[in-house]
């Protein structure tokens, strides 16, 4: 099973749409919790799903089951929280809400969408390395 991953910050659309289509990756699987923010640019929800299909040719899902809580984001975000303890807090959520039990079909082949630039401090990386885990069979490539 394949896996991508891509962050939307701090590139241009024309980068961003350039990487994601030459990944042949078949669907952007949005993990944000806040997916129609001004501050989003080109990846506002209903932008980047009309993009997605008419540059790419791909698919758009919307999977917030991903995302973190609010809570969780604020902590780290406005806060200034450590990394660690949102990494913990946030693989705790995601195996109180059993994520590793999705249907793969919707995750195959797709990449998954957030904000951060770089997948190091990120939660497109988190969860792809946890359904790596469960999952056994999961090549990640982080765009």
């Amino acid at each position: 099973m394949k896996l991508f991953t891509i962050g939307f910050t701090k590139t241009t659309a024309e980068n961003f749409f350039d990487r994601l289509k030459r990944s042949g990756a078949n669907a952007i699987v949005d993990i944000r919790l806040n997916n129609v923010s001004q501050l989003a640019g080109f990846a506002k929800r209903d932008d980047l799903k009309y993009f997605a299909k008419a540059i790419c040719g791909i698919d758009y899902r919307h999977l917030p089951k991903m995302a973190p809580s609010q809570e969780i984001l604020d902590k780290f975000k406005k806060d200034g929280g450590d990394w660690a303890e949102y990494e913990r807090k946030f693989l705790d959520l995601m195996q109180a809400r059993h994520i590793e039990n999705i249907d793969r079909k919707l995750l195959d082949g797709g990449c998954l969408l957030c904000s951060e630039d770089k997948p190091h401090h990120c939660h497109r990386r988190l969860i792809a390395e946890y359904l790596k885990r469960h999952w056994g069979d999961v090549e990640i490539t982080h765009l």
